[in-house]
Protein backbone atom coordinates (compact mmCIF):
# COMPACT_ATOMS: atom_id res chain seq x y z
CA UNK A 1 0.00 0.00 0.00
CA UNK A 2 1.43 3.23 -0.87
CA UNK A 3 -0.15 7.13 0.24
CA UNK A 4 -1.63 8.75 -3.17
CA UNK A 5 -1.73 12.37 -3.85
CA UNK A 6 -5.54 11.99 -3.94
CA UNK A 7 -7.47 14.81 -2.11
CA UNK A 8 -10.71 14.09 -0.34
CA UNK A 9 -12.92 17.17 -1.29
CA UNK A 10 -12.97 18.78 2.31
CA UNK A 11 -9.74 16.72 3.67
CA UNK A 12 -6.16 17.88 3.05
CA UNK A 13 -4.40 14.28 4.00
CA UNK A 14 -3.14 11.46 1.87
CA UNK A 15 -5.50 8.41 1.06
CA UNK A 16 -4.37 5.18 1.31
CA UNK A 17 -5.06 3.55 -2.11
CA UNK A 18 -4.61 -0.15 -2.58
CA UNK A 19 -4.77 -2.80 -6.02
CA UNK A 20 -8.72 -2.09 -6.28
CA UNK A 21 -8.82 1.38 -5.89
CA UNK A 22 -5.63 1.48 -8.62
CA UNK A 23 -7.83 -0.37 -11.03
CA UNK A 24 -10.49 2.45 -10.56
CA UNK A 25 -8.52 5.35 -10.79
CA UNK A 26 -6.66 3.81 -13.91
CA UNK A 27 -10.10 3.18 -14.83
CA UNK A 28 -11.48 6.46 -14.52
CA UNK A 29 -8.69 7.92 -16.09
CA UNK A 30 -8.82 5.97 -18.95
CA UNK A 31 -13.29 7.43 -19.88
CA UNK A 32 -11.85 10.75 -19.00
CA UNK A 33 -9.92 10.49 -22.08
CA UNK A 34 -11.60 8.99 -23.70
CA UNK A 35 -14.55 11.64 -22.86
CA UNK A 36 -11.76 14.24 -24.12
CA UNK A 37 -10.78 12.92 -27.30
CA UNK A 38 -14.69 12.42 -28.38
CA UNK A 39 -14.62 16.29 -26.89
CA UNK A 40 -12.34 17.39 -29.03
CA UNK A 41 -13.38 15.37 -32.25
CA UNK A 42 -17.20 16.45 -31.49
CA UNK A 43 -15.01 19.95 -31.55
CA UNK A 44 -13.32 19.34 -34.83
CA UNK A 45 -17.05 18.32 -36.33
CA UNK A 46 -18.92 21.47 -34.95
CA UNK A 47 -16.05 23.64 -36.92
CA UNK A 48 -16.39 21.37 -40.27
CA UNK A 49 -20.21 21.90 -40.07
CA UNK A 50 -20.04 25.99 -39.22
CA UNK A 51 -17.54 25.94 -42.33
CA UNK A 52 -19.72 24.09 -44.57
CA UNK A 53 -22.78 25.84 -43.63
CA UNK A 54 -21.00 29.19 -43.93
CA UNK A 55 -20.07 28.00 -47.77
CA UNK A 56 -23.39 26.88 -48.58
CA UNK A 57 -24.83 30.67 -47.96
CA UNK A 58 -22.29 32.20 -49.56
CA UNK A 59 -20.98 33.39 -46.62
CA UNK A 60 -16.99 34.02 -47.47
CA UNK A 61 -14.75 34.36 -44.44
CA UNK A 62 -10.90 36.08 -44.57
CA UNK A 63 -8.29 34.22 -42.61
CA UNK A 64 -8.37 36.95 -40.44
CA UNK A 65 -12.53 36.37 -39.55
CA UNK A 66 -11.28 32.66 -38.58
CA UNK A 67 -8.57 33.98 -36.05
CA UNK A 68 -10.97 36.24 -34.81
CA UNK A 69 -13.18 33.27 -34.30
CA UNK A 70 -10.68 31.01 -33.24
CA UNK A 71 -9.64 33.66 -30.42
CA UNK A 72 -13.47 34.17 -29.15
CA UNK A 73 -13.91 30.35 -28.76
CA UNK A 74 -10.25 30.11 -26.81
CA UNK A 75 -11.32 33.43 -24.72
CA UNK A 76 -14.88 32.01 -23.95
CA UNK A 77 -13.26 28.90 -22.44
CA UNK A 78 -10.53 30.39 -20.41
CA UNK A 79 -12.98 32.66 -18.68
CA UNK A 80 -16.02 29.95 -18.18
CA UNK A 81 -12.38 27.77 -16.97
CA UNK A 82 -11.35 30.66 -14.68
CA UNK A 83 -14.86 31.26 -13.08
CA UNK A 84 -15.71 27.79 -12.53
CA UNK A 85 -11.92 27.32 -10.70
CA UNK A 86 -12.85 30.61 -8.54
CA UNK A 87 -16.25 28.79 -7.30
CA UNK A 88 -14.75 26.13 -6.35
CA UNK A 89 -11.66 27.62 -4.56
CA UNK A 90 -14.11 29.55 -3.16
CA UNK A 91 -16.57 26.71 -1.57
CA UNK A 92 -13.55 24.47 -0.64
CA UNK A 93 -11.40 27.31 1.20
CA UNK A 94 -14.62 28.89 2.74
CA UNK A 95 -15.36 31.68 1.47
CA UNK A 96 -19.30 30.73 1.05
CA UNK A 97 -19.03 30.10 4.39
CA UNK A 98 -21.59 32.58 6.29
CA UNK A 99 -20.53 34.68 9.28
CA UNK A 100 -22.42 34.11 11.97
CA UNK A 101 -22.03 37.30 15.05
CA UNK A 102 -22.74 34.17 17.47
CA UNK A 103 -19.98 32.26 16.01
CA UNK A 104 -17.44 35.42 16.33
CA UNK A 105 -18.05 35.21 20.29
CA UNK A 106 -16.54 31.36 20.55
Amino acid sequence: MFRSPLRCAHLSFMLPVDRRDQRLISTLMRMTTLVVIVAIIGLGLTFWGVASMWAQMGVNMTMHGWIAYGLGIVVSIALASGLFYLTFKSARDGYDDIDRPEDLNE
